[in-house]
């Protein structure tokens, strides 16, 4: 049997990367899977491969995220998981930023992880359980240089899964935050300064950066009924950086 079978289980942000790992992981244990995001190509490619149902979804939409939730209860009745993975990274200190660009940032990353767990939390609540997974980052845990939009967000999204946590644990529905240190993956490959932060990982104390997939295996547990009593925790997936 497979660790998430029978559990209808929807993750933001799964075209590539993170996400992507996180989708056919799921499906893999047994999951039916949505997945969502704005590379409508990548994602319908991914759907189609894992057997899974792909929605174009721009995170910062409430109505978007109204109408999904509504189709998904129209076909199955239920929604036992949320991964609140889309997420976007800029550069810039605190003073030099353009206001715009941090808004932009906080809109998909703190604005989109609130209107996805208030679009699912009262239909978790209904049923009596469910399980929230807000992917933060090791950004969200400690201080940084040259990307104070990203940093603020990541730390807005750990303190909303612990608010949330408390709000939702009477009912059963359980919030947790994941917070990756250095991740192999398309997008962080992409990123100004990217060699940089690979030879970072140099420091990490398992001496290289996590595979997409590691997170996912740490976000299926969430997901799972094996994490049954942990909620309004910060689960770390970052080599021992966090350590140093």
């Amino acid at each position: 049997m497979g660790r998430l079978d029978d559990k209808v289980c929807l993750i933001t942000g799964a075209a590539r990367g993170q996400g992507e790992a996180e989708a056919r992981l799921f499906r893999a244990e047994g999951a039916t899977v949505w997945l969502t995001d704005v590379l409508d190509a990548e994602g319908e490619a991914v759907a189609a491969d894992i057997g899974g149902t792909y929605r174009h979804l721009d995170v910062r939409e409430e109505a978007a995220w109204q109408a999904l939730v509504d189709e998904m209860m129209s076909a199955h009745g239920r929604i036992d998981a949320l991964v609140n993975n889309a997420g976007i990274f800029a550069t810039g200190r605190h003073f030099e930023i353009d206001p715009a660009e941090f808004q932009r940032v906080m809109d998909v990353n703190c604005l989109g992880v609130f209107l996805g767990m208030r679009a699912v939390s009262p239909v978790m609540r209904e049923a009596g359980a469910g399980s929230i997974v807000n992917i933060s980052s090791l950004a969200g845990l400690r201080g940084g240089v040259g990307a104070f939009a990203y940093h603020t967000s990541k730390w807005a999204v750990r303190g909303m899964t612990k608010a949330a946590a408390v709000e939702n644990g009477r009912r059963n529905v359980r919030v947790n935050s994941i917070h990756p240190g250095l991740i192999d993956t398309e997008m962080m490959r992409a990123l100004p300064g990217a060699e940089d932060e690979m030879r970072l990982a140099r420091r990490v104390p398992l001496g290289r950066p996590a595979q997409a997939e590691e997170v996912a295996e740490l976000a299926l547990y969430l997901a799972s009924d094996e994490s049954s009593y942990s909620t309004g925790s910060e689960f770390i997936v970052d080599g021992g950086l966090n350590a140093l």
